[in-house]
């Protein structure tokens, strides 16, 4: 394991004073790994319907379903058609609040556009999952304009306590400068009621030409999303080369993306001379080179007592899991684990304090993370 000191973190990245953070010695347990399932295609997202139960999107369209360990050959019917392409396809899964109850999952996905077949959308929905198939589908968000790329498409779902539901939108790839205007949903971050509806209280729902759904703006391509139980929402963004941020994020604030950034485009052109400006929020860390964050979780569980209050962070290049030790909502240490598996497209905790890593591509596999013996 590679551990990396961090300096206590002030606000705008200024360096400042103090301790390091530390944890005592005599609460930490060493974790173990075990394959539970693999030949997935593409897996992306996973959610947990029970103590034992999770499903487990694949990229490519089929949402499956895991049991005490083990997959279920038979994928649920009623999924969605979408669009397989670049990196679009069927992404995150996400259970209702009260899914014992009422049944209800979330999907994002992109598909094509229904009046212009070429272009496409992300989209949400929202269905009830019985037995093994998904019924009373929902359309509650698509994104418009539509898009003529299959990239960028964010696609990360997070419940708030009120009930509302946070959907990332990517900037689209083609479309970067319009992640700084509020009449598109490139590069935003959106809050909708679970029925489709739009929140009051939103930000810009008074704003001229303003979408009301939007919540924050000037983000890329925005692949973890997390709320913690005191409200506070941290988002991670792929950065174009180098720049990958990880930010907090609060109603009506610009993020900055492109105006400032802490990355250059894939040519090496420089993308802005600026790394911050007035109005613009800085992020809580950012990665330069890249390690291409991909999912985002939380820990809260009581099988690693040292990791509690920490973020764990998936990340594709060249394939780890980045443990950030949090004081005051500044990071002040992060450590590389799980480094054994190649790129590592997600991260989620379960019930029991475990936590679950997905692998990426055609043979992706899940893995569960637990305390040894």
């Amino acid at each position: 394991m590679k551990i990396i000191k961090l300096p206590i973190l002030c606000v705008g990245l200024l360096l400042c004073s103090g301790s390091a953070f530390s944890v005592d010695e005599s609460v930490k347990i060493e974790p173990k790994t075990e394959i539970l399932a693999q030949g997935l295609d593409h897996p992306w997202s996973v959610t947990f319907i029970a103590d034992n139960e999770m499903l487990v999107t694949e990229l490519s369209g089929k949402l499956r379903r895991v049991s005490d360990g083990l997959l279920n050959p038979a994928p649920i019917d009623g999924v969605p058609e979408v669009l397989f392409a670049g990196q679009g396809g069927l992404s995150e899964v996400l259970a209702d609040p009260n899914f014992a109850d009422n049944g209800l999952i979330y999907l994002s996905f992109s598909a094509p556009d229904t009046d212009q077949p070429k272009l496409n959308r992300l989209n949400v929905i929202q269905a009830r999952l019985k037995g093994n198939v998904l019924v009373d589908h929902k359309t509650i968000f698509q994104s418009d304009p539509p898009r003529r790329t299959a990239a960028h498409y964010g696609a990360r779902l997070a419940f708030l306590a009120d009930g509302t539901l946070l959907i990332t939108s990517g900037d689209g790839f083609n479309y970067r400068e319009q992640a700084q205007a509020l009449d598109n949903h490139f590069g935003k971050i959106l809050r909708i009621n679970t029925d489709g509806s739009i929140p009051q209280d939103n930000p810009f729902t008074t704003t001229p030409n303003a979408l009301p759904d939007i919540w924050s703006y000037g983000h890329r391509n925005l692949q973890g999303l997390v709320v913690a139980d005191d409200g506070t929402v941290y988002e991670h963004e792929h950065g174009p080369q180098g720049g990958d941020e990880l930010n907090l994020v609060l109603p009506g604030k610009n993020y900055g993306w492109p105006a400032i950034t802490y990355g250059v485009d894939y040519s090496g052109a420089m993308i802005s001379p600026f790394t911050e400006h007035p109005g613009m929020e800085q992020p809580l860390k950012y990665w330069d080179p890249s390690m291409a964050p991909s999912g985002m979780t939380l820990y809260r569980g009581e099988m690693f007592p040292h990791w509690q209050g920490d973020l764990f962070i998936s990340a594709l290049v060249p394939g780890d899991v980045r443990r950030l030790a949090m004081e005051d909502n500044q990071v002040v240490e992060e450590e590389i684990l799980f480094t054994e598996f190649g790129r590592i497209r997600n991260i989620a905790s379960a019930p029991n304090g475990s936590l679950i890593l997905l692998t990426d591509g055609k043979d992706g596999k899940l893995i569960r993370v637990s305390a040894k013996n």
